[in-house]
């Protein structure tokens, strides 16, 4: 940010007259964003996955939120940009249920099939974990940020499908 003559100015007039210049300290929720931050070194590319792509990195990144292996994420199949998957519900032995989609590197999933309709819902609310993805060849990283602030990286080696 460059400070021009007035605005400084506008500063040090506030600051004598007591007024404070400092906003409040964010909370973590505040700090998680599922925006991109614009940076004027790289151009804007949006992410565009073909159907193997998708597919790939809703496996890896519902195995991520879920703390399942990648082996246990089953795609039951793709409708437009949602994919459905399911895996081995960890308690109880049955399936659960989820959808998946992408939006540039950004995956959002709702569960399907919960017990309340409430908990069917799109987990992409300020309150929600945030979870982004690379994709580099046949590595995908997963990136989770918590809205208290706490981060966590995995790394899957999952091959592209070979059609």
């Amino acid at each position: 940010m460059r400070l021009t003559a007035v605005s400084m100015l506008a500063l040090l007039t506030l600051a004598a007259c007591g007024e404070r210049t400092d906003a409040p300290a964010s909370t973590p929720a505040e700090k998680v964003s599922a925006a991109n931050p614009a940076s004027d070194g790289e151009g804007s590319v949006p992410v565009v996955l073909t159907a193997p792509d998708l597919r790939r990195v809703c496996r890896a990144g519902l195995a991520a939120i879920h703390g399942q292996d990648l082996s246990a994420m089953e795609v039951d199949g793709i409708e437009g940009e949602v994919v459905n998957l399911s895996w081995r519900a960890p308690v109880d032995g049955g399936r659960r249920r989820g959808q998946c989609r992408v939006d540039g590197d950004l995956i959002s999933w709702k569960p399907v099939e919960a017990p309340t309709p409430e908990s069917n819902r799109w987990m992409n609310q300020s309150g929600d974990p945030v979870t982004r993805f690379v994709l580099d060849g046949d590595a995908i990283t997963i990136n989770t940020t918590l809205p208290d602030g706490t981060t966590s990286t995995q790394a899957f080696d999952l091959p592209a499908e070979r059609l």
